[in-house]
């Protein structure tokens, strides 16, 4: 079976003959051909550009024999569109930042076409270089990740000032969710008519919720958004620090949950149950290690889970001073495992 057979049978928890796999961030700063291109173009133009976003896609999947290319973009391109002024560089950046209402009706309901179009023309220019043989991914922020960006109005470790509105105002956070929501469905819907094979949507910074938080304010727009796209193509929903929302999160509809390294995957499965569909989650800090180490943690992880229903990944975006061996190693660990259990 070729790379995106092999991804779509993990989605469905069907029998393969290695588990697919592919690395959250794997076109970034570990590449020295991305450190090249982004020495002529700025992150912004290469996002914007389809050429340029379709080629920096590529690059990991050139050198690297992975199952999946996820295409070049960033989450703050839907606020962006959403009319905020985003800056990259120096350090992330939103204004103006909501906190009120009246911030919240200066909001944009961009036609996602004209104002994300390029992401669509992404996806085509790397479907058209890798036709039906490796899986194609496209993405979204999820609600209340983008909107923590966008009320804190910068990245943070606390998240001060959307943990206040959630407690003073939450009919406008609420509200908040329900507007991005809606772009971020429409803007996901515009990805698989360009033929993504599938679909993730990274919660990242939900973890930071209590449950209750989560499942008042959060869970019925996920579901939602998983409802709009109608089982089209499998979605996979990524939450940092997922165990403490695990079963809220499966609840969201969404075909596999992305799980972070600080929680087994056993555990997951005895949570949740043997047909569960996950993908991870190796530490990223396990890369830095020697090879030997790295092979060894690869195969303690698909013990776990026997390589049925797994997408192999790591449990967050590649670190940057990985090495390129170090990525090599992994991802030809994942497709040596089969051999070393016979």
């Amino acid at each position: 079976m070729n790379s995106k057979q092999r991804f779509l049978r993990a989605c469905k928890n069907l029998a393969l003959d290695h588990p697919p796999v592919w690395i959250m961030r794997q076109a970034g700063r570990a590449l020295p051909e991305y450190l090249a291109l982004r020495k002529k173009y700025s992150f912004e133009k290469i996002c914007q550009t389809p050429e340029l976003a379709a080629l920096a896609s590529l690059q990991p999947v050139r050198r690297f024999k992975m199952d999946a290319c996820i295409m070049f973009s960033d989450i703050l391109v839907v606020p962006a569109a959403m009319g905020l002024k985003v800056r990259f560089s120096p350090g992330v950046s939103l204004s103006p930042a909501v906190a009120a209402r009246s911030d919240l009706k200066l909001l944009k309901a961009p036609a996602v076409e004209k104002a994300l179009g390029y992401a669509a023309k992404t996806i085509k220019n790397i479907r058209a270089e890798v036709g039906e043989e490796l899986a194609v991914l496209g993405f979204s922020g999820a609600p209340f990740t983008l909107a923590a960006y966008m009320v804190e109005g910068r990245r943070s470790k606390n998240f001060p000032r959307i943990k206040t509105m959630i407690s003073k105002d939450p009919a406008l956070f609420k509200d908040l969710l329900a507007k991005i929501a809606n772009v971020v469905a429409d803007y996901l819907q515009m990805q698989i008519e360009a033929k993504v094979t599938a679909l993730q949507l990274f919660d990242t910074w939900a973890g930071q919720l209590a449950p209750e938080e989560y499942e008042r304010f959060v869970l019925p727009g996920v579901q939602e958004i998983v409802s709009k796209l109608g089982c089209r193509v499998p979605i996979i929903y990524y939450i940092n620090g997922i165990s403490n929302l695990l079963e809220l999160a499966a609840q969201t509809g969404a075909n596999v949950l992305g799980i972070d390294w600080r929680i087994s995957l056993s555990r997951v499965r005895k949570r949740l149950g043997p047909d569960q569909v996950v993908q991870g989650n190796l530490d990223p800090h396990v890369l830095l290690a020697s090879a030997g180490v790295i092979r060894a943690r690869v195969f303690e992880m698909l013990e776990q889970t026997r390589g049925r229903g797994h997408i192999v990944n790591l449990g967050h975006g590649l670190l940057p001073q990985t090495r390129l061996g170090s990525i090599e190693t992994f991802v030809d660990s994942v497709k040596e495992w089969p051999e070393r259990k016979k």
